[in-house]
C-alpha cells in the first residue's frame, strides 16, 4: 500500500503516465513554440514555398530547442544552425536592419527557407520524398544525399529527418 492505495493500482497508473506522455498523448503540442517567431515560420514557408511553417519550426525545434544563441561543437550558430560558410552564401537580412546575424531568428529563419528552396533544386529530383531529402541535405550536406541517391545512410541525419517530421506534425495545426 502506498498513502492508502494497493502498490499495484499506483504502478499501474504510473505506467500509464508513461506511455501517455511517451506517446504525445500528454504533450502540450505548442508550449515551445515562442508566440513572436509564429508570423516568422508562417512568412518564411509563404515566401519560399519549399517547406510548411510547421516543418520549419519542427527544424528549429530540432535544431537548437528555439534558442538563438546556440553554438553547436561544429560551429554551428543560432536558433537554425547555421554553419559560417553556408551562412555566408544564404544567410539574408529577415528583418531588414542592414544585419545579417545567424543569431538573429528574423534573420536566420527566412535564410533557412532559402537555402531550403535551393537544396530543393539540389536534390529534389531524387527518388523519395522530397521533403525529407531537403532535411537530409540540409543535415548532412547536399552532396551527400546526392551521392547516396537519397537519404544517406547516416544514423544522424535519418533521425534528424524523423524528428522534424514528427514535431512538424505536433505544431501542424497552430501553425
Amino acid at each position: 500500500m502506498i498513502n492508502g492505495v494497493p502498490a499495484r493500482s499506483t504502478l499501474a497508473a504510473f505506467i500509464v503516465i508513461t506511455l501517455m506522455s511517451g506517446c504525445g498523448v500528454l504533450r502540450y503540442p505548442h508550449v515551445d513554440v515562442p508566440d513572436d517567431l509564429v508570423p516568422v515560420f508562417r512568412s518564411a514557408a509563404a515566401t519560399y514555398g519549399v517547406l510548411t511553417a510547421a516543418q520549419l519550426a519542427a527544424q528549429a525545434r530540432v535544431e537548437s530547442k528555439f534558442d538563438a544563441q546556440a553554438v553547436s561543437r561544429a560551429g554551428a550558430r543560432g536558433i537554425m544552425q547555421f554553419l559560417p560558410t553556408t551562412w555566408a552564401e544564404f544567410g539574408i537580412d529577415g528583418n531588414h536592419d542592414g544585419i545579417t546575424d545567424p543569431l538573429d531568428p528574423l534573420d536566420a529563419i527566412p535564410s533557412a527557407a532559402f537555402y531550403e528552396a535551393r537544396l530543393a533544386q539540389e536534390v529534389g529530383y531524387l527518388p523519395g520524398d522530397r521533403v525529407s531529402l531537403i532535411l537530409a541535405a540540409y543535415n548532412a550536406g547536399p552532396a551527400a544525399v546526392r551521392t547516396a541517391g537519397g537519404i544517406p545512410d547516416f544514423q544522424e541525419t535519418r533521425a534528424y529527418v524523423t524528428k522534424v517530421h514528427d514535431w512538424a506534425a505536433t505544431y501542424s495545426d497552430r501553425l
